[in-house]
């Protein structure tokens, strides 16, 4: 029985030395969205993204992304590609942290009187270089991450979203890591945001609103919950040649 007892005090007394440590972020996300269709069946992807932290006091990630696009038709299309991105430190050290990653994706849309929905399924396998003392290190650190994206835009002065709408946009996305390397973290990071856009063209269009992105540390019981002002903007063209 004393030995029953032992183990249940020490079972129970973990939980109330790792509890759950949320940190309270804020930041700026500036993105930029291409996708170009140059035949019936082919076209490239990219998107570009600048992110500070403390609001605008110093750099978070930077990331160039492009790809190229598989159109089935017009509201299903597949895309793999590449991805470079920058992870700034933590105030008080100095070491960016690259990562090369490829990705490959599944997206598919509709259109509705009043709604218009997007969604994707993005597999990554992400390659972080180490560090260790604030110093890079030699060779990198591997998980595979899988995406899953519900955007939903809603026209608000027109039955449809066409140049000249204004749209309540809500999205959210949620990651999941995966890998040899993921002990505590199989939850990455969930984001959600609510805004409105303004769409200029039928190709193009500016979307401003409220992120947050909360999101689980490798040590499993830390957490970052960051406010974020997010400004997109999303721009399709079709440079198909005119049958």
């Amino acid at each position: 029985m004393k030995r029953l007892a032992l183990l249940l005090l020490v079972l129970f007394s973990v939980p109330s030395q790792a509890q759950k440590q949320v940190n309270k972020l804020n930041g700026v996300w500036l993105g930029y969205f291409n996708q170009t269709r140059i035949t019936d069946k082919w076209g490239i992807w990219l998107d570009l993204h600048a992110r500070r932290t403390d609001f605008l006091d110093r750099w978070s990630t930077q990331i160039i992304r492009p790809g190229i696009t598989y159109y089935a038709n017009d509201h299903l299309r597949f895309t793999a590609g590449y991805a470079y991105a920058r992870s700034y430190p933590a105030a008080g050290l100095h070491t960016v942290r690259p990562e090369n990653r490829l990705w490959q994706q599944v997206l598919w849309t509709s259109r509705q009187k009043r709604l218009q929905t997007q969604q994707w399924i993005r597999v990554e396998e992400r390659f972080n270089r180490k560090i260790a003392n604030d110093a890079l290190q030699e060779g990198y650190n591997f998980n595979f991450r899988f995406r899953y994206l519900l955007n939903l835009m809603v026209p608000l002065n027109s039955d449809f979203i066409e140049p000249g709408t204004v749209f309540f946009a809500f999205n959210d996305e949620i990651h999941i890591n995966a890998g040899k390397q993921i002990t505590y973290n199989l939850f990455d990071q969930n984001r959600l945001f609510v805004g409105l856009g303004y769409q200029f063209t039928k190709g193009l269009n500016l979307q401003v609103g409220y992120m947050n992105q909360f999101q689980q540390l490798p040590s499993g019981n830390h957490f970052n919950s960051n406010n974020v002002l997010r400004i997109f903007v999303f721009h399709n063209l079709d440079i198909r040649a005119k049958k």
